[in-house]
């Protein structure tokens, strides 16, 4: 097991600490998460199933300040780690997986804003100084203080873990586990209905029925609804295309008719002058 949790912590070193090295690169994502946990590990197709299902899950997860909804790396590889090389129920992977991404939110919230304020005076006193070697030094220094924690943490849970987790789901009885398994089946929808709720309007509204009636009743596969998606997208962007050139072209066009002070247009005053 010392192979498998040194794997599991570089997952998580490379995936979550590699997505802030050069800016947000979203490799911190599920489904970029497992499938390089599924890489790692040898099954790339479970890998890549924990990593979708657990992206519905975690999709309408938002980040507000400094608190943060849930942690969606950790959890990720130790849920694709305990499925793969504990053979645990893909569906009562993902049901362990959302406590653990709550826990180590707590864990991420208490780095960032307790340790690392740490440091603070250490990169106000640097910068006083205008010594930017030493600056970069620091910062990249603490990302690696950091994102190490969480490769730690991940390293001994699966570690320290293993077993007891292993002989934790042999114990648990089959009505148990088949309800775990509902559970799991359940949290992406639960995923896409907090999602749904912040993005929600009436406007969007026809959109939403449409999908549900084309897998619903239609059984259309995600490839074929999404293939519609994209169709209405484009078909929508000519339409909002068209209507904008219209009226870009009639703020261009000179006006025909200018009324003067009393009213009349300049052609009528024309034919007003030549009469008379």
């Amino acid at each position: 097991m010392l192979g498998t949790a040194i794997l599991a912590a570089l997952c998580v070193f490379i995936c979550f600490g590699g997505n802030w090295l050069w800016g947000q690169t979203m490799i911190e994502r599920p489904l970029v998460v497992g499938l390089v946990a599924g890489l790692v590990f040898g099954d790339v197709r479970t890998g890549v199933m924990m990593g979708a299902s657990l992206e519905a899950i975690f999709m309408g997860a938002v980040d507000i300040g400094g608190a943060l909804s849930a942690e969606p790396v950790t959890a990720t590889v130790l849920a694709t780690t305990f499925a793969i090389t504990l053979n645990v129920d893909e569906k009562a992977a993902l049901a362990l997986a959302v406590p653990i991404g709550v826990f180590a939110a707590f864990i991420s919230m208490f780095m960032k804003n307790v340790v690392m304020n740490i440091f603070a005076p250490l990169v106000d006193k640097v910068a006083e100084k205008d010594n930017p070697r030493q600056l970069t030094w620091l910062h990249f220094g603490m990302w690696f203080v950091n994102y190490f924690i969480f490769s730690l943490v991940t390293f001994v849970s699966v570690l320290a873990g293993a077993k007891p987790v292993q002989q934790m789901v042999s114990a648990i009885p089959k009505n148990l586990m088949a309800g775990l398994s509902a559970t799991g089946g359940l949290l992406p929808a639960v995923g896409f209905a907090i999602l749904m709720r912040m993005l929600w309007s009436k406007q969007l509204s026809p959109y939403y029925f449409l999908g549900f009636i084309l897998t619903a009743y239609m059984k259309l596969p995600s490839v074929a609804v999404a293939a519609v998606g994209i169709i209405i997208v484009a078909l929508q962007w000519m339409r909002d295309k068209q209507l904008l050139d219209i009226e870009n072209a009639q703020k261009k066009a000179p006006a025909t008719a200018t009324p003067d002070q009393n009213g009349a247009s300049a052609n009528e005053q024309e034919e007003e002058d030549f009469f008379s």
